[in-house]
């Protein structure tokens, strides 16, 4: 049902019929903004789910007692998130929800799990290499001592989200594709005996360049997301750094902030 100035509207669509709209029209807060947050909202938790449609504007509009161009700003709000493709012939069809992790130490893998977005993993790369000076630097090694270096692709629902590329000190654990392919890094590392105690991350943007944009699925320039992490164990020892890009049409950090006293 479609709630709309305290009347109620029905939304006679397989997706949309799930969804309990409640617009407020004497709200400062602008009529598409709140239909776009409830129906980010929405796919996020699952009510409309990667494939469901939602008609096309006209019908939208009158379903919900609103005007074509607050339905279509609100509508491409969500194509700009990459949450909504509109398909010729089709209409306005969900594609999946973004991917909001917490800052806070823990893997991609698992939190991509946890929010059921069923991850896979590609392994591009697992050698040994001599340790430049940045990577020996993180690590606390001397330059040129051997390391591990993976490269991998994180998909959700197929689509690729994130390329990770982490560096650990040669011989801190067996590190095998296969096992790569299937589970989290960081399950590896709690899997070998060794406790995850605290990181230095530092979290930026900017534009894609050509083979990531391929690698990613996206547009030459597009927006990308960067995270640089140094993991410690419990003694306090360096055991990964990591450089990782993501998409930011379909990921984001979410941050929790508190007021110092």
């Amino acid at each position: 049902m479609a709630k709309t100035g305290g009347s109620a509207r029905a939304v006679p669509s397989p997706g949309l019929d799930a969804v309990d709209f409640a617009l407020d029209r004497g709200s400062p807060v602008p009529l598409y903004y709140q239909l776009a947050q409830q129906l980010e909202a929405a796919i996020e938790h699952g009510v409309l789910a990667p494939g469901n449609l939602l008609g096309n504007e006209i019908d939208l509009s009158a379903r919900l007692g609103l005007s074509r161009p607050t339905v279509r700003q609100a509508i491409q709000s969500l194509v700009d998130k990459g949450l909504l493709v509109r398909r010729r012939g089709v209409g306005t069809q969900v594609v999946h929800s973004q991917v909001k992790r917490p800052l806070e130490l823990s893997s991609l893998y698992d939190d991509l799990e946890a929010a059921g977005q069923g991850p896979t993993t590609e392994v591009l790369r697992n050698e040994r290499i001599a340790a430049t000076a940045d990577v020996a630097a993180a690590l606390g090694l001397a330059e040129g001592a051997e390391v591990v270096v993976l490269e991998r692709l994180r998909r959700t629902h197929g689509q690729p989200v994130a390329f990770l590329r982490n560096y650990l000190p040669a011989g801190l654990l067996a590190l095998d594709t296969p096992r790569l392919e299937s589970t989290g890094l960081y399950r590896m590392l709690r899997s070998a005996g060794i406790t995850l105690h605290s990181a230095r991350q530092t979290v930026g943007a900017r534009s894609a360049t050509p083979d990531e944009a391929a690698r990613l699925d996206e547009k030459e320039g597009a927006a990308l997301l960067t995270m640089q992490r140094t993991a410690y164990d419990d003694t306090g020892r360096p055991i990964e750094y990591g450089t990782h890009i993501y998409r930011a049409s379909r990921y984001a950090f979410d941050f929790r902030l508190l007021v110092r006293p």
